[in-house]
């Protein structure tokens, strides 16, 4: 696994180079259409903006290029803007995945000031009587939607109450957590998607997906977002019940009679067509990043099946199928992922976080494991 991990950043290092080159100066890169050749980016308040940034620190961690930290310092400088940006509830992804990780490797003060006013943003969708942040603005077809995806954002306002912040954020966090342990999962410890809430009352209005194949299936990408959140709620809280939960998601996954040979999820556990349905690598990085560290909080034989485990979807995703050609995929790494099948949205393509939950696996194992 050494070699893999090393030779892994080496391209990565050499792609994102290729892909800086497509960048639009103002927007951050999202996926690549392959049929058009044509790559494809947003502005600085989509959902995903932070973990261009973030995959950048990452290879400049192992590979010490400084092109890709000056890239890197480059993008970080576009979505700082974010730090106040009060219109979803993304603002972990946007901003811990990108200054956080900025943070950590420089120590640089004014990163962290800008995580700190990040937190302050994200926060303010909290609803108290409901005792959720609230994900998504009421639309036409949701009150007050909590998706699952939420859990991932929480990083950022626990670790800012350690570090600096207001200690109202960490609690915003710990009760968002029990809330959504309450209401998002079945008794086969699978995910809904969405929980629309009476905001008011903390009411359960409807139970729905948005992203998954039906309001009852698993979701494979959701799944990984509540696996991996419980897992990062338990590093900072040391509370067991999080620990506990994330163990029984991990053996709803793992476990289940649709993951394929290979370990990279179909996009929903439940999707029609399978074998046929399409897969998602971005659900198998986040999977493999969380079973990691799910195995840094266990022993013995349960602990080795979440570490084999996480190696096994490491070894596809860096195999000939899933990993592009140096130079090829628009410069992501990773092909083959499913953004939302349902709205015909980003279908069997690369995408942004997958990358990055991909190199984070692969710190993460060269870290804990080698």
């Amino acid at each position: 696994m050494a070699v893999l991990i090393k030779e892994n950043f080496a391209f990565a290092d050499s792609q994102y180079q290729y892909m800086m080159k497509q960048v639009a100066p103002d927007k951050m890169p999202q996926s690549y259409d392959e049929k058009n050749k044509k790559s494809i980016a947003y502005q600085r308040t989509w959902w995903c903006t932070g973990f261009y940034p973030g995959a950048l620190w990452y290879i400049f961690e192992q590979t010490g290029n400084p092109v890709i930290k000056k890239e890197a310092e480059r993008a970080l400088k576009v979505i700082e803007p974010n730090k106040t940006y009060t219109g979803n509830h993304d603002l972990g992804f946007m901003m811990y995945c990108s200054f956080g990780n900025a943070y950590r490797i420089t120590k640089n003060e004014s990163y962290k000031e800008i995580i700190i006013q990040s937190a302050a943003a994200l926060a303010s969708r909290y609803r108290p009587s409901a005792k959720v942040i609230q994900s998504w603005n009421t639309n036409q077809y949701f009150k007050g939607p909590v998706i699952i995806d939420n859990m991932m954002n929480l990083e950022l306002l626990y670790w800012t109450s350690l570090n600096g912040g207001d200690k109202k954020y960490k609690d915003i966090a710990i009760a968002h957590s029990n809330t959504t342990l309450k209401h998002h999962f079945r008794p086969d410890f699978s995910s809904y998607h969405v929980i629309d809430y009476n905001m008011q009352t903390g009411d359960v209005l409807r139970k729905a997906t948005w992203q998954g194949a039906a309001d009852c299936s698993a979701w494979s990408r959701g799944q990984g977002w509540g696996l991996y959140g419980y897992v990062m709620m338990y590093r900072f809280s040391k509370d067991k019940r999080y620990l506990d939960h994330a163990r029984k998601v991990a053996g709803f996954i793992l476990n289940h009679p649709n993951l394929p040979k290979d370990k990279i999820p179909y996009w929903d556990f439940d999707a029609p067509y399978i074998p046929h349905a399409k897969r998602d690598a971005s659900a198998a990085a986040l999977i493999a990043s969380a079973l990691l560290e799910l195995g840094q909080y266990t022993n013995g034989s349960e602990k080795e099946s979440y570490i084999s485990n996480a190696k096994d979807m490491i070894v596809s995703l860096s195999g000939e199928k899933y990993k592009a050609k140096l130079g090829e995929n628009g410069g992501f790494l990773l092909k083959h992922s499913t953004g939302s099948l349902p709205s015909n949205s980003e279908v069997d393509v690369p995408l942004i976080y997958a990358d990055y939950y991909y190199l984070e696996a692969l710190k993460r194992y060269k870290d804990w494991y080698l």
